[in-house]
């Protein structure tokens, strides 16, 4: 897809500006601003509407919800400062903090919470999560009321356990709360007032986006930051999101004093981590890199030929290769800062090629081919994880090969079924409810589902209605148990991206992918 002009014009413009800067880049950084590198404009500024990852990482900035993320991935309050649960986990209780001021300096109140709760559930704000609380995707919220002030009420149909995850996930755009007047008289659209701790500036369109700190922020309690709650102090008076879509001109501005922030390849990381000027950081997330196998393809159908590409597989080598030694192997659909990463998710495939083998002549295996389908998006491991799995299938006599795809069409493969073995990275899910979900269910329904075992979809459907920790932790151990012994997937490790910080700002972290800016100040300030 050719670029946009206003893209092309940026890039030679950042070029430019960035070989011109050269020694004299202490010139050009503001004292009360810093430059953050982003791979593409945003989509949007409306929460949850018309977003990507790169867009709900700019946005969670300005906006908050009622809940919101734990590092760990529980949910706790935000706006809220309790949450009440009816006996029969059908009535939640929201009890607001006082206090809390929109960007405009209105005080937030429940008749807020109730306007933003019924736009949503409007189809004209076409919002991406309404399915999720309308029956179409399990729960109904049977009634939204503000009794007073400082209390919002919602009821629903039947219990769920991810009824608070489904309020504060960042693809919802934390289901915020704005002001009445984040929209025009006709009730378009025009800009987010929220209450987060940094404010919109301006947005030029395929440039950048600007904000500045809060004033009047109010932040949730805690000592220190944890995900989207704890200590939130906007530290740095303005932040500028420029749009860099080459990783190249990321890193020169990086190196000259140009960005202060940016994500960078896992190549780059020796380099500007020896850079005397740049720290680097390499946050794990919950998205997972996998091997997913076709079990209604003749040849894969058989539970040990499958156990047999596992056992052929030196993970850890595969993980190092291919991040760069950034990674390291969790066989586990449940990312390892979970609360539900237990012992049991620990447990993981051995490497057993002489097994392997064993398993092919047992299983019949004749060396027909089986074929890896990859891409090569920088972004992703996808073509190196292909790479070396077929060395390895082919090292115990497997007639491995590989397909390179455009993304689209590798997505459509995998949307339609249409794979043995494809080399795919799932975004995150930080619930394991929602990250089973992913890949388990009926293959009759959604061709892309690739477990389908009614055994364990049973304790799937558990887990979404269980709310006590401890049983739940039962249902996903059993779960982890019985998906290392089908193997109708492989999943090798989580995504891990590398980010690199101009030393002259302290503090600066992102989670899931996405920065949270008011964990970061400027040295000395």
């Amino acid at each position: 897809m050719p670029s946009s002009p206003s893209l092309v014009r940026l890039t030679a413009c950042t070029l430019v500006s960035l070989s011109a800067l050269g020694a004299s880049a202490a010139r050009a950084q503001s004292p009360t601003q810093i430059v953050v590198a982003q791979p593409a404009d945003i989509r949007s500024t409306n929460p949850g509407v018309n977003r990507d990852n790169t867009t709900d990482g700019v946005v969670l900035n300005l906006v908050e919800g009622l809940v919101g993320y734990h590092e760990n991935g529980s949910v706790g309050p935000l706006l809220a400062k309790s949450v009440d649960v009816s006996a029969d986990g059908l009535t939640y209780t929201f009890k607001l903090r006082t206090g809390v001021k929109f960007h405009n300096g209105d005080t937030m109140s429940s008749a807020d919470v109730l306007w933003s709760w019924n736009r949503y559930m409007n189809p004209k704000t076409d919002w991406r999560c309404r399915g999720d609380f309308d029956g179409r995707a399990g729960t109904k919220v049977l009634s939204a009321t503000a009794p007073d002030a400082q209390t919002f009420v919602i009821k629903i149909d039947k219990p769920s356990a991810i009824f608070l995850d489904n309020l504060a996930r960042t693809d919802c755009g934390m289901t915020a709360v704005l002001s009445k007047k984040s929209v025009k008289e006709d009730g378009s659209w025009d800009k987010p007032i929220g209450t987060g701790p940094y404010k919109l500036d301006e947005w030029k369109r395929g440039e950048y986006v600007t904000m500045s700190a809060f004033a009047d922020y109010q932040s949730p309690p805690g000592a220190k930051p944890d995900g989207y709650l704890g200590a939130k102090k906007p530290q740095i008076p303005q932040v500028k999101f420029l749009v860099v879509p080459d990783m190249s001109t990321s890193k020169a501005g990086l190196q000259s004093g140009a960005i202060d922030a940016g994500q960078i390849t896992a190549s780059d990381v020796k380099e500007l981590r020896a850079n005397r000027n740049t720290s680097v950081i390499v946050p794990s997330e919950a998205g997972k890199n996998t091997l997913l196998m076709q079990t209604n393809d003749p040849v894969l159908k058989d539970e040990r030929i499958r156990q047999a590409i596992a056992l052929a597989l030196d993970m850890k080598q595969i993980v190092e290769a291919a991040s760069e030694g950034l990674a390291h192997v969790n066989n586990s659909a449940i990312y390892e800062k979970s609360m539900y990463y237990s012992a049991q998710q620990k447990k993981a495939y051995a490497y057993d090629p002489a097994k392997a083998k064993l398993l092919l002549q047992q299983a019949g295996y004749r060396g027909q081919p089986i074929v890896i389908q990859a891409n090569k998006r920088a972004h992703v491991p996808s073509y190196a994880v292909a790479v070396l799995t077929q060395a390895m299938l082919q090292a115990v006599g497997i007639n491995a090969q590989i397909e390179v795809l455009e993304w689209a069409t590798q997505l459509d493969r995998y949307n339609s079924g249409n794979y043995q073995i494809s080399s795919f990275t799932y975004s995150s899910r930080l619930d394991p409810a929602l990250s089973y979900e992913q890949f388990a269910g009926d293959k009759t329904k959604q061709s892309r589902k690739v477990w389908d075992d009614p055994a364990a979809q049973k304790l799937i459907d558990q887990s979404f209605v269980e709310s006590d920790v401890k049983k739940r932790q039962a249902l996903f151990d059993q779960l982890h148990a019985m998906q290392l012994a089908k193997t109708p997937l492989i999943v090798l490790y989580n995504v891990t991206d590398a980010w690199a910080i101009r030393k002259r700002v302290n503090g600066y972290t992102v989670w899931e992918s996405k920065p949270l800016m008011w964990t970061a100040s400027l040295a000395g300030k």
